[in-house]
């Protein structure tokens, strides 16, 4: 068994919140143990729930058009949420809750090891730069403890706003090249330094 799978079977045993007492099913992630890109969203929506699958819904469908863009499916990477279960009737994942599931999301980020973790979304966002704005910093990426983390806003709010969708496709645009940085970087720091001979 993976270490993923043994986490999942960890998550779905997870009650240190009210949203357990809501789902039908725990949503962990979904993708490759060794994905160099993780994209997290904010919360599992009603199909999300049904299925335990994460990003099934019509923003789903969108991410999955936004991946295949850049010559990448879910196979390629690993995509999560910041809460794991679905808040009622589809509202914010409170404070309490994030806390509550931030220990999940730091042992996915522990197993897997991604170069890129994209945040879809200001709770995403927040996890990793608390205080930032989402219309401020989107589109930007940032090193942070050996990683690249780029804001991208959330693929459903294309479904809400339209003229957002042009935005969100462009800035996964400059995915490739941030991944292409992240491994550079990777091997170069992988490299024996050669030791002088004075």
């Amino acid at each position: 068994m993976s270490r993923l799978s043994e986490l999942y079977e960890e998550i779905a045993l997870c009650e240190d919140c009210e949203l357990s007492r809501h789902r039908s099913r725990v949503v962990p992630g979904e993708g490759s143990e060794e994905a160099s890109i993780l994209f997290i969203g904010e919360a599992p929506g009603w199909y999300e729930d049904q299925q335990g699958l994460p990003f099934v819904g019509p923003a789903g469908h969108f991410l999955d058009e936004l991946l295949g863009s850049i010559g990448l499916s879910r196979r390629d990477v690993y995509i999560a949420n910041v809460v794991k279960c679905r808040p009622p009737a589809n509202r914010d994942p409170l404070p309490s809750e994030m806390r509550a599931c931030r220990k999940w999301l730091d042992r996915q980020i522990e197993i897997i090891q991604p170069k890129v973790i994209v945040t879809l979304g200001r709770y995403s966002l927040a996890q990793f730069f608390p205080g930032d704005s989402m219309g401020k910093v989107r589109g930007t990426a940032r090193k942070k403890e050996g990683r690249i983390y780029f804001a991208m806003y959330h693929p459903a709010a294309a479904l809400h706003q339209q003229s957002l969708r042009r935005i969100i496709e462009e800035d996964m645009l400059k995915i490739p090249s941030l991944l292409a940085e992240a491994e550079e970087v990777a091997e170069a720091e992988a490299k024996p330094q050669q030791l002088s001979m004075f």
